[in-house]
């Protein structure tokens, strides 16, 4: 399983090291993600990151789950609300287990919404840029 340490080159060679359940949930959500946006694909942190105007999702597989996490998610949880908040930069993550999913309507749509979020706030890791656009709104 791709972590941190000894991590994979590229995007194609992290998912040929997923197996099991944690290969298919991957794939599903990178072809949302694909399907959403255009996007910077990349490793970083171990995992796949996806980045417009600064970093806007991941995903990384992990052997209990796989966690599909935004950079802005706090914002983002009216259109799902099993995002749960932590970290910084207004995170927020989605954790699938075995048997777990999300329709990919929702995945685009989180996906194109983080994206015009960086669009119209800038970078979420910018932090001058974060204090500028106030706190996650509430629906």
């Amino acid at each position: 399983m791709p972590g941190k340490m000894g991590s994979a080159p590229d995007p194609q060679a992290y998912l040929a090291t997923l197996g099991g359940w944690q290969a298919g949930c991957v794939r599903a959500l990178r072809q949302a993600v694909l399907d959403a946006a255009t996007l910077e694909e990349r490793i970083r942190w171990g995992h796949l990151v996806y980045a417009a105007n600064g970093p806007v999702c991941l995903i990384r597989a992990e052997p209990a789950r796989v966690l599909f996490g935004f950079w802005r998610g706090q914002r983002l949880r009216a259109i799902e609300p099993r995002l749960k908040p932590g970290g910084k930069y207004e995170m927020a993550t989605l954790e699938l287990g075995a048997g777990d999913a999300i329709a990919a309507t929702v995945g685009r749509a989180l996906v194109t919404e983080a994206v015009a979020l960086n669009a119209s706030l800038g970078d979420p890791t910018d932090l001058k840029a974060a204090r500028a656009a106030g706190p996650p709104r509430t629906r």
